[in-house]
């Protein structure tokens, strides 16, 4: 098993984006995975090619950018009853969290994942998930994606490792890791290529990238963007 090989979770946003990077600039071997799931945001699967085609050769990196694999679980729409995988409106119900949370989807993204790099000969996964984001879903918190982590290695036999390099980052930091990473190159590219929007908007155009402007998606990465414009003048 190579230690120096990891499997990044890409969905084709903002976040998954930069742990990309992160991770070709850490290992020698990176290789992607995607999930199809039904979810209304679709364009992001569209947007994950165009950015892997870009980064591929991406100058100053360490490592190699491998195979990508994209496996459909249509089942995850039909147990979900959220507005991530239904037309309905976003806000938040009465648990507290938002109804674009869909229920067990990093849990069961993370061992599909494992299960991939078990028969690739890989250790690391790498995830955007982050804490600091308004959400706070659940399976984005760090004692849950490292119980993940023990509990799959235990159910393996074998080590895993689960990097979240964007945990305790907020998004004007994920911006500024972006640029700490490949420049306005990088920058440059979240913008124009990559998906956050939760209604699948590529049509309106803005400073910080293409989506509708009022999810709560849209709203975080705006704000971002702006904070660390702020910061760089």
């Amino acid at each position: 098993m190579s230690e120096r090989a990891a499997l990044v979770l890409f969905s084709g946003g903002q976040d998954s984006t930069v742990c990309l990077a992160w991770a070709l600039a850490l290992f020698d071997k990176v290789e992607t995975i995607g999930f199809d799931y039904g979810q209304r945001h679709r364009a992001e699967l569209d947007q994950r090619q165009v950015i892997l085609a870009k980064m591929k050769d991406w100058p100053g990196t360490l490592g190699q950018l491998g195979p990508d694999t994209v496996l459909k679980l249509p089942s995850l729409a039909e147990i979900s009853e959220t507005a991530l995988t239904r037309a309905t409106e976003i806000t938040f119900a009465q648990s507290g969290l938002p109804t674009t949370f869909v229920p067990g989807r990093n849990l069961l993204f993370l061992t599909y994942a494992a299960a991939l790099a078990y028969r690739r000969g890989i250790a690391t996964l790498v995830g955007g998930m982050c804490e600091t984001d308004f959400s706070g879903y659940p399976d984005c918190r760090n004692d849950t994606i490292q119980a993940l982590a023990r509990a799959v290695s235990l159910g393996l036999d074998r080590q895993v490792a689960i990097e979240t390099p964007l945990m305790y980052v907020d998004k004007a930091g994920t911006w500024a890791l972006a640029h700490e990473l490949g420049g306005d190159a990088l920058v440059n590219l979240i913008i124009a290529d990559t998906h956050t929007c939760y209604l699948g908007d590529r049509a309106h155009l803005h400073a910080w990238g293409s989506g509708c402007g009022t999810c709560p998606a849209c709203e975080l990465r705006a704000k971002g963007y702006e904070a660390w414009r702020t910061m760089r003048n």
